[in-house]
């Protein structure tokens, strides 16, 4: 293991299982003797889950899409300062569900087209990306049958419709595309074994 902890995120759609093998990955390092903690976006620090409620709950025209952008960042780079960098500099690794990749895709392609701003943004106020990414591609219309049926009170994006989940489906397709060195699709309509087996052998790579 290296001294400095790897930064691993978990992207994709509503609904797509990311949160659940984030949770199963990070509890295959643990039970491995891997030092590692899993913490989410947005959240994953006392300041950003106040704005989380902000930004999950509610209406959906309850933000312009700029307004978002401010929130989001804002939460990350609390996250980043309290959370993420800490247990890096600790050696461990940081299994994150979602990270700035979903700004890039829900703000800046699925809800408007302000990729610009989100860009300028990200490289002014947190300046890190993850060292892996793993997108999970599903059909749109099966994740959000199975994120809506969480009745999770954080509905808020789900709410946005079919239509929404389509265009982010698109996005983060582009996004694994544009970033081809650190992120890697994954097929989320597996089996929840099928696809923990398709994470781990490029997991253990980085970390060994």
């Amino acid at each position: 293991m290296t001294k400095n902890g790897k930064f691993i995120t978990f992207e994709g759609i509503d609904g797509s299982g990311k949160s659940t093998q984030a949770r199963l990955i990070q509890k295959f390092l643990r039970d491995n003797g891997y030092p590692s903690i899993l913490t989410r976006e947005p959240g994953g620090s006392t300041g950003a889950e106040d704005i989380r409620r902000l930004l999950v709950e509610g209406e959906p025209g309850r933000w312009s899409p700029e307004t978002e952008i401010l929130l989001f960042t804002a939460a990350r780079r609390d996250h980043l300062e309290r959370t993420i960098l800490p247990a890096l500099e600790a050696g461990k690794t940081v299994i994150c569900d979602r990270f700035a990749d979903s700004t890039r895709v829900y703000q800046g392609a699925a809800r408007a087209d302000l990729r610009d701003s989100v860009d300028q943004l990200h490289k002014l106020m947190i300046g890190r990306e993850p060292d892996l990414t793993f997108i999970f591609d599903m059909d749109p219309e099966k994740s959000l049958t199975r994120g809506l049926a969480r009745k999770s009170g954080e509905d808020r994006f789900e709410e946005f419709g079919l239509s929404f989940q389509q265009k982010l489906r698109a996005g983060f397709l582009a996004l694994a595309q544009e970033f081809p060195e650190r992120c890697l699709l994954v097929d989320g309509q597996d089996t929840p074994a099928g696809v923990h087996a398709q994470i781990r052998p490029p997991l253990m790579a980085l970390l060994e």
